[in-house]
């Protein structure tokens, strides 16, 4: 099943479950999601719709001109966020309907692509979780990274060296997620667990793709 939802991470809390086990959760405003624009094999080489998300809070993006192009042909208001995710030839999603959680009611696991927090340039020790060198006075070699490369041979850094650099703000994706409560005239969706992100960050949530669980 293909199905994906534009959201925005709002914090965690915890709740109980249907056991009465209390379960750490992250609370996620999803969609609503106005499809923005269908792609076909035909026309654009391959099968995806674009869908459009605009967080609470945030005024829709001027610069945005596609999706603000796109929404008026699809007869939404214009969009803060737009992207597109592939589906299969034959599929029911049509141009102007609109994505919302209670397409997730009957989901079990879900996967969350979100951005990292960004933590600016680190040093191998923080970045790597690098020992480091002996904390004793007169060691010269506390929080270094070692050895870099070679001399005569190859007279280079080797590709893919782990040394000190820009750390976070990447897109990550954790996988197999419980969805654990879904409030439709909220749209929130309360997943188990921590996801990547800071608070308000915008992620994108789908159907699980490697879930042992049928969804």
């Amino acid at each position: 099943m293909n199905l994906e939802l534009l959201g925005k991470k709002l914090g965690m809390t915890q709740v109980y479950d249907e056991d009465n086990n209390l379960v750490p959760v992250t609370i996620i405003e999803a969609g609503p999601c106005p499809i923005l624009q269908v792609k076909s094999p035909d026309i654009d080489g391959y099968s995806a719709v674009q869908i459009g998300f605009n967080p609470q809070g945030k005024s829709p993006n001027k610069s945005n001109r596609c999706a603000k192009g796109h929404a008026k042909k699809a007869s939404a208001d214009s969009q803060q966020v737009s992207r597109e995710f592939r589906l299969p030839d034959e599929h029911d999603y049509k141009l102007g309907s609109i994505l919302t959680v209670n397409d997730f009611k009957d989901i079990i696991t879900v996967d969350v692509v979100s951005i990292t927090k960004g933590k600016g340039f680190q040093g191998v020790v923080k970045r790597w979780n690098f020992a480091g060198g002996p904390a004793s006075h007169g060691s010269m070699f506390h929080r270094r990274g070692g050895s870099y490369g070679l001399c005569q041979w190859p007279g280079r850094v080797f590709k893919n060296k782990k040394m000190p650099g820009h750390m976070g703000n990447v897109s990550r994706t954790t996988q197999n997620l419980k969805v654990v409560k879904i409030l439709s005239e909220k749209n929130l969706v309360m997943i188990k667990g921590s996801i990547p992100g800071h608070k308000g960050s915008v992620l994108s949530i789908r159907v699980a793709k490697k879930s042992k669980s049928s969804n």
